[in-house]
């Protein structure tokens, strides 16, 4: 049985989701659809390509040994292989939510005030401070668990597309799918949905105090003043006076308060490299284990506790601002 206060605040969310459909649901929807189609035209330009020219013979012979009993290390490279056509489309698809939830915590509060919507929500009988965290969980929450399930959706059917490919050239399906890992990689996607909402916590706080506070353009103070900022701090050093350190600003508070809402942005370069550069243990950086480290950082509990604070902020502007 849900409590009052449970029972407010779904409706708030399922509010929120109601009035962004477009971006929570529509826009991965189709950013998997599009990825799916463009490597399904892919695949058939390559099979009519290799039909024309007679490669179909050669990628015959070299794919054979998948259809023989592997060794560890070639089982364990196909299987990370396959793993990573399933994290792919959660890649794309993370970096399209990571746009929208900037844009939607940017006017989550401004489109209030500016359409005067402020006045009837605030005729109801809700706290400001349950209407912002709902706001914090549509974003934080509600958006990446949807998210998840499209990119694991399309990652699915590109599993099947490309297995199906090879079936036609000798590799049994069954025989293959037997190396992949998709609990795994479900696991793992669903495993940091709450890293991530603790770690966009700096930028959703941020964007939802700009929203609440900005009279016009709420982008421009939330984009450009932490890197006029910046830019004012790199001239200062370059004058011989630091004041801080620039990298410091720039990569702890400028890219926190900006960039944290793009999953998988708490990995280092390093992480990124080893993915992109060997399939078989590059993706341990993808782990819970591996994503979960970052929270041993005090960085990461800085922020957050930044982000708190920003919220706090947040609900006592929307609580007494007044645009009239």
């Amino acid at each position: 049985m849900k409590t009052p206060a449970l029972n407010e605040m779904y409706w708030l969310v399922k509010r929120e989701f109601w009035e962004h459909r477009g971006g929570f649901l529509w826009a991965p929807v189709i950013t998997g659809g599009v990825f799916l189609l463009l490597n399904l035209m892919g695949v058939i330009a390559g099979e009519v390509f290799g039909a024309q020219h007679g490669i179909h013979s050669l990628f015959n012979a070299r794919i054979h040994i998948l259809d023989h009993a592997l060794s560890a290390d070639e089982a364990a490279r196909a299987g990370m292989l396959m793993d990573m056509v399933m994290y792919s489309t959660t890649f794309i698809i993370s970096i399209v939510l990571g746009f929208v939830v900037f844009f939607y915590c940017l006017g989550a509060l401004y489109d209030d005030r500016r359409d005067r919507s402020l006045l009837f929500w605030k005729s109801l009988p809700l706290s400001d401070s349950a209407t912002v965290f709902s706001k914090v969980v549509a974003g934080t929450l509600l958006a990446p668990v949807i998210a998840v399930v499209c990119g694991v959706v399309t990652g699915i059917a590109m599993l099947l597309m490309y297995v199906t490919t090879l079936s036609f050239h000798g590799v049994g399906a069954w025989h293959l799918l037997a190396y992949a890992h998709p609990f795994r990689v479900v696991a793992n996607l669903v495993g940091t949905i709450p890293l991530y909402a603790l770690w966009a916590l700096p930028a959703t706080g941020w964007l939802l105090l700009c929203s609440a506070w900005a009279r016009s353009k709420p982008f421009l103070w939330a984009a450009v003043l932490p890197i006029a900022v910046g830019m004012m701090l790199g001239w200062f050093n370059l004058m011989g006076a630091p004041v801080m350190g620039n990298n410091w600003y720039w990569s702890d508070v400028c890219g926190r308060i900006l960039l944290s809402v793009f999953p998988g942005s708490w990995l280092g370069a390093g992480n990124y490299q080893a993915v992109s550069s060997d399939a078989v243990h590059g993706l341990d950086a993808l782990n819970l284990g591996t994503a979960y480290s970052v929270m041993g950082r005090p960085g990461f509990w800085i922020g957050a506790v930044a982000g708190l604070a920003l919220l706090v902020g947040t609900i006592w502007l929307r609580r007494w601002r007044d645009d009239n």
